[in-house]
Formats: structure tokens, sequence, C-alpha cells
């Protein structure tokens, strides 16, 4: 072969080597950009398909808590009312610091007379439990309650048959029902129990179930007044006989009962008589005309009235409206909102216009 023809053979070697190893390297470039697609494009569906499953499955929110629920009036057990004795001879009283209001309203003699009020209680005594007085059996039927009484007036028997009111009268009942305690003496010693009263009540068929709403618009938040009025202790005079106080114990936010300057306790535990409201009416009452001269009272109270809301060491002024001897009083502040009470109990007291209230 002559030296020209193998310059071109080794030329064309030349290029033929340079071609291949420039196809190769454009197959590795190329192998390795799809190879990159591929991984990125897997880490990709992988990461989407992560992101899906978290999507799919978010983590649980936690539980709301539940709602605060009022704890003095609750449940459908109807109200018991039961007249409770104050005479000085009847002290301690049994019960009162597990109603959840109590009204204490003048009578004959400058005395004053309580009805407590009670729902879904277990009490194995309560009282001295006294007799009837006809203006008690309004707060009895405003707050839809079965009345508990140990005798009555005149007026109260007319009208308890009048209105067609539930009532267990003690005179009435068996012994079973009501007992005498030696621990007190007669008339201030009749007592009895939440038991008794319900298996008379029985007997009886009463309604023992209620679904009417509480008298009392009460609140599961605290209530503190806006009020430049300090009510540390407050001092009701019901009479010049019947003076009422009360001293607010600042620790346990609650006020202790005082009656004639001597503390208030219960019968069976001891306890100091205490309570969370007080609520003051200022309405007139009268010698009734009755033929008897004993000194019975009545009460000018249907229509609206000044009073006074008191909790938490302050007091604010109300109006307080009873439309009609069986409708429910409404409490309002002086720019006409219904009040808000604290979910405790409250002792309410009815007095006359001209009884000077004092707050310290």
């Amino acid at each position: 072969m002559s030296k020209g023809k193998r310059t071109k053979a080794k030329k064309k070697m030349k290029n033929s080597t340079k071609f291949i190893i420039l196809l190769l390297l454009i197959i590795a470039i190329a192998g390795g950009i799809l190879a990159y697609q591929i991984f990125t494009g897997n880490n990709s569906t992988l990461n989407n398909e992560e992101n899906k499953e978290v999507a799919s499955e978010p983590e649980p929110e936690p539980e709301p808590e539940p709602a605060k629920q009022v704890q003095i009036y609750k449940g459908n057990d109807r109200p018991i009312a039961v007249m409770i004795d104050n005479h000085n001879g009847a002290w301690p009283q049994a019960g009162l610091n597990n109603a959840y209001m109590v009204y204490e309203i003048i009578v004959e003699g400058g005395e004053t007379r309580l009805m407590a009020l009670f729902k879904g209680q277990n009490l194995a005594t309560i009282g001295p439990v006294r007799s009837s007085r006809h203006y008690f059996l309004d707060y009895a039927m405003e707050n839809d309650a079965m009345y508990v009484h140990y005798g009555w007036s005149p007026q109260a028997q007319s009208d308890i048959s009048k209105f067609g009111i539930n009532n267990i009268n003690g005179i009435t009942e068996s012994s079973d029902i009501f007992w005498r305690s030696k621990e007190k003496s007669s008339p201030h010693n009749a007592v009895t129990s939440t038991e008794k009263i319900l298996k008379s009540a029985n007997a009886k068929k009463y309604r023992t179930t209620s679904t009417k709403e509480s008298v009392l618009n009460y609140t599961t938040d605290e209530v503190e007044l806006t009020s430049e009025t300090v009510a540390n202790k407050v001092v009701i005079p019901h009479s010049d006989l019947q003076k009422v106080s009360y001293e607010y114990d600042a620790e346990n936010k609650v006020y202790k009962r005082y009656a004639r300057n001597k503390a208030q306790n219960d019968w069976t535990t001891g306890e100091a008589v205490k309570t969370k409201n007080i609520i003051i009416t200022l309405c007139d009452n009268y010698t009734l005309s009755d033929g008897e001269n004993k000194g019975r009272q009545g009460l000018k109270n249907i229509g609206t009235f000044n009073g006074y809301y008191i909790t938490n060491g302050k007091a604010i002024k109300i109006q307080c409206t009873k439309s009609d001897r069986s409708s429910q009083t409404v409490y309002k502040d002086l720019d006409g909102n219904i009040i808000n009470v604290n979910d405790g109990n409250t002792f309410v007291h009815i007095c006359p216009t001209s009884a000077k209230i004092s707050f310290e």
C-alpha cells in the first residue's frame, strides 16, 4: 500500500474513533439526564404522596371544655317551699343553707317569717315549720313550688283553696310526716324532712317535677358589681324588733347572717348561715281589719318597687316588678336590664319603704 493511502486510512480511523467517543459521551450525558429526571420524579411523587398522606390524616383538635352549668337551680325536681319559724325561740333553724332562695317578710307583732325553697335536696330535718300567711303564697306560686306549712291564717286558708295550691299542712298530717322535736318548746318545734314531704305529695298525687325557669337570672360567670356602694356590712331593719344584718366574708365570697345582733347557725350542722346574694324589695305592709284583732298583716307587693341587689361586697339599686300574685318578680337595674345573679343561694328581704337600709 502506498504511503498516501496509509495516511488516508489512519485519518479515517481517527475520525471514526472520535465519532464513537462523541457518541458514547452523548449517550452517557443523555443517560445521566434521564436518570436524574427519573430520580427527581420519583422523589417528587413520594413527597406528594407523603404530603397527601399527612393532609388526609390531620391531627385531632383538642376537645372543647364543656359549658359551665348553673348549680344552684338545676334538674326537674319541683321546688318545695317551707314556712320556717323565725321567732327567737325557734333558733337555730335547720336547712336554710340548703335552700336556693329564702324569703323574709314581716308578720304580726313585728316578727318576720321565712319561706325556704328547696330543689333536688335530701334533708333529714327542716324547720321548725310554722303557719302560713297569705302573701307568702305569691312567692310559692312564682317558683311553681309545693307549699309546706303547719297551720294557716284564715286568709291563707282561703287563698290556698282559691288558687288551687298544692299544700301540705302539718296539722292535718300524721306524726310520720311532721314530728315535734324535744330540743325546743312548742309551738317552735315542728319539723319535717324532704323524704316525708315527697311521701305526702305522692299520696296526694301532686306533681313533683317542674320545667319552670328560675325567677332569678343566674350566671356561671362571677358577677362583680360596678358600684361605688361598698357593702361589707348590710343592715336591714324589718321592724323595731327584727333587725337583720350580713357581714361579708371576702375569703369565701359569701355573707354571714345575723339577726337581732346574734349570729345565725344551722341547727343540725352548727355551720354559720350564709348567702351568696341578697335582694331587698321595699314595699309596705299594713294591718288587716279581719275582725280577729291579732295584728295580722297584708302586703302591697303588686307593682314596681325600689330595692337593692348585693353580692361580693358591693350593692346596686334595682327595681322589682311583680305584675300579679302568681307572676314571677322581675329584677332590673336602673338602666332597665334584667340583673345577672351569682350562681349561689339568695336571701330575699321584703321590708317597708321606710326601712333605713345601711351599708358599710
